[in-house]
């Protein structure tokens, strides 16, 4: 089955879960006569929103690429995500604006066996559904359930905290329920932010992890021919697409029919491994020890060791204009590119008087 069929199962599980409780404390509440009960039962089948929504968007994310979309529509999934975290934060402001009236005018709670009863059998059912679908959204990287599932569970965590109170109140004649409620509000509206920044990263272009891109590299630099890899970019369009480009060094000895099997191999394996459609660029590498090479990796090593300096690749020899291009990836400290870049082509010239040198400043996407 493949991932979206398993985001829908599982929303569909919460469905039925919502349903059902809804329908118990509905049952619970007519035969009680208790009004609140009969609220909170209606209160369940508005929790179902955030897993209809997950269903909707999964569906709307899992349409195919077309001419106006050509990366598909995987990104309606971040926007899923979005909205169930505004939904968690909307219910974090209501409980917070009713937890501070209930502190400014206290009312005294009614308890009752049956109100336990439901309490628990709410808490119960919540943390497994919350859990469940929380796990589910981590296994299959889906924004949109690990919100729905933190939903539920904060909904377990707002049920939780009316049980205590309504022991605390049941023992000592204490009320606690304003201020129980106040903090539960706070933790909610945290964790709802929270929630809201991950999908929204992914849509502002977020850099990719540490991990993936080194796996990535490394699987790039298994093959033979590649002496390094550089620039490497990696855009979302959804969890299952992602769009990318890098340059590898190789041999000048290559022919360009070598150079075609190279890349070709190169794309048909990451996009195997890593589902990353990539585009492979080539810088070369002069063999020529002792004339282009030697001067090669003279520059290279010098501009390297230069204060400020991360990473130096793509060099070229222009011979008939005796200049030297490079690319350098200045480290975060330096804020001015055009000036790093003069000073480091006037002291690239006094090092290496007869060569003149153009310095491109370079950016790093992902390391």
């Amino acid at each position: 089955m493949d991932r979206n069929k398993l985001i829908i199962r599982t929303s569909y599980v919460g469905i039925a879960a919502n349903v059902l409780l809804a329908s118990f404390k509905a049952g619970v509440g007519l035969a009680a006569g208790s009004v609140a009960i009969l609220m909170d039962a209606v209160n369940n089948l508005t929790d179902m929103l955030s897993a209809v929504i997950t269903i909707v968007g999964t569906k709307l994310s899992g349409r195919p690429a077309d001419h106006e979309h050509p990366f598909g529509h995987g990104r309606i999934e971040y926007f899923t995500a979005i909205i169930i975290a505004v939904i968690v934060l909307i219910a974090g402001v209501g409980s917070l604006i009713e937890s501070v009236r209930k502190i400014i005018e206290p009312t005294v709670p009614q308890y009752s066996l049956v109100t336990l009863t439901v309490i628990v059998a709410a808490i119960a059912v919540k943390l497994v559904l919350g859990r469940y679908v929380k796990q589910r959204g981590e296994q299959l990287k889906s924004d949109a359930l690990i919100a729905s599932g933190a939903d539920a569970l904060f909904d377990a965590v707002v049920t939780l905290g009316t049980l205590l109170s309504a022991g605390i109140m049941l023992i000592w004649d204490v009320n606690l329920d304003g201020i129980l409620g106040t903090l539960i509000s706070l933790v909610i509206l945290k964790a709802g932010y929270e929630m809201l920044a991950s999908p929204i990263n992914q849509l502002l272009g977020s850099r990719i992890s540490p991990e993936f891109v080194a796996s990535l590299k490394a699987e790039v630099m298994s093959f033979n021919e590649v002496h390094g890899v550089f620039d490497i970019i990696i855009n979302s369009y959804g969890p299952d697409t992602m769009i990318g480009s890098l340059h590898i060094d190789v041999a000048d000895t290559m022919t360009a029919r070598d150079i075609h099997r190279l890349t070709r191999a190169i794309a048909s394996r990451i996009y195997k491994k890593f589902h990353v459609i990539l585009t492979v660029g080539i810088y070369a590498v002069s063999t020529d020890v002792q004339g282009v090479g030697k001067l090669q990796h003279d520059v290279m090593e010098y501009a390297s060791h230069h204060t400020d300096v991360d990473q130096v690749h793509a060099f070229f020899y222009y011979e008939d204009r005796n200049l030297i291009t490079i690319d350098i990836v200045p480290q975060e400290c330096v804020k001015d590119g055009r000036k790093f870049a003069d000073m480091m082509e006037t002291d690239l010239c006094s090092r290496f008087p007869g060569y003149n040198f153009s310095i491109i400043v370079d950016h790093n996407y992902s390391e």
